[in-house]
Parts: C-alpha cells; sequence; structure tokens
C-alpha cells in the first residue's frame, strides 16, 4: 500500500511537467511570432519612408508607372516570406506539441501493458481467454495508433509540398507581373 502514494505523486509530478513542456512550447511560439511581427512592421514603416521619399522625386508618369510597377514582386516576396516564417513558427510549435504528446501516449501504453501484465499475472484461474482478449486490444490499439501517427505525417510532408508549390507559383505570378508593368512602363 505504501508504493501507491509515491505512484500518485510520480504521476502528478509528471502531468505538472507535461502542462509546463506544453505552456513553455506555446509562450515560445507566441514570442517568436510577437518578435516576427514587430520586424516586420518595423521594416514595413522603414521601406515606407523612403518610398514616399522616392516619390517626392518622380518628374513623370512613365517614372510613376515603374516605380508602381516595381513594387509588385517585392511586396508578393515580402508577403510570401512572411508567410512562411509564421508557417515555419506554427509547424515549430505543432512539431513539439506533438512530441510531447507522442511521449505522454508512449508512457500511458507502457503503464496499461504494465498493469495489463500484473493483471494477468493476479488472475484467477479461468480468465485466461478474457485476459488474451484485453492483451489483443490493447495491441490493437496501439497498432492504429501507431498507422494514425503515421497518416498524420505524412499529412503533414504532404501540406509542406503543396505550400511549396503554391510559394513558387505566387513568386512566379508576382514576376510576371511586374515584368509586365515594367513592360508597359518602357512604352
Amino acid at each position: 500500500m505504501a508504493k501507491l502514494p509515491k505512484e500518485v505523486i510520480d504521476t502528478q509530478k509528471a502531468s505538472l511537467d507535461a502542462f509546463s513542456a506544453v505552456q513553455g512550447a506555446l509562450f515560445t511560439g507566441f514570442e517568436k511570432l510577437v518578435d516576427l511581427n514587430l520586424k516586420v512592421t518595423k521594416a514595413a514603416l522603414d521601406e515606407m519612408c523612403q518610398k514616399a521619399q522616392e516619390s517626392v522625386q518622380v518628374k513623370d508618369a512613365q517614372e510613376a508607372i515603374a516605380m508602381s510597377s516595381g513594387l509588385v514582386q517585392p511586396t508578393a516576396e515580402k508577403a510570401v516570406a512572411y508567410s512562411k516564417h509564421v508557417y515555419d513558427i506554427v509547424s515549430g510549435v505543432q512539431a513539439e506539441l506533438a512530441k510531447l504528446t507522442e511521449g505522454q501516449l508512449s508512457q500511458g501504453q507502457k503503464q496499461l501493458n504494465e498493469s495489463i501484465e500484473q493483471m494477468m499475472g493476479n488472475a484467477p484461474a479461468g480468465s485466461e481467454s478474457m485476459m488474451a482478449v484485453l492483451k489483443s486490444m490493447t495491441t490493437q490499439t496501439n497498432a492504429a495508433y501507431e498507422n494514425l501517427t503515421k497518416a498524420a505525417k505524412q499529412a503533414a510532408e504532404a501540406a509542406e509540398k503543396n505550400i511549396q508549390a503554391a510559394t513558387s507559383a505566387t513568386l512566379k505570378a508576382a514576376s510576371d507581373v511586374a515584368a509586365a508593368g515594367a513592360t508597359t512602363a518602357k512604352k
């Protein structure tokens, strides 16, 4: 009986540690997002001041068209870069949370398997078939969890590839628009 309170205390300590780790991962992600937004805001304000000064020096319509078309590609590139940074931060937090969750689930599976083994050792005669069913269910549940984990990882990889393809398409479209604007400005 003296062993039970220690197990309860250890379980509570592990739960608090897990909560603290999740909280730390979320706060770190939030901190990175705030830092990114501050940097982007500062850069945007600096660039706005610079472009305002350049626009004062525009002498004719062709220069104005050239200047405005020259803004399209860098703006699109910056938007894509910002989105990529946000995605990387969120993905990092998600990966950290997944790792923490996997650790907790793995620990829970281990404890469940140990409990089943202990129950099988103490089971009364005649309950072998029930214990075999219980053990089989646990094995199948573990296999299903592993399959779900693999599927989730494959879905994340597919999403990453789709984001990269969309990013490339967006940058190409922005380049095409900027090139078309530059051609129009020359005419």
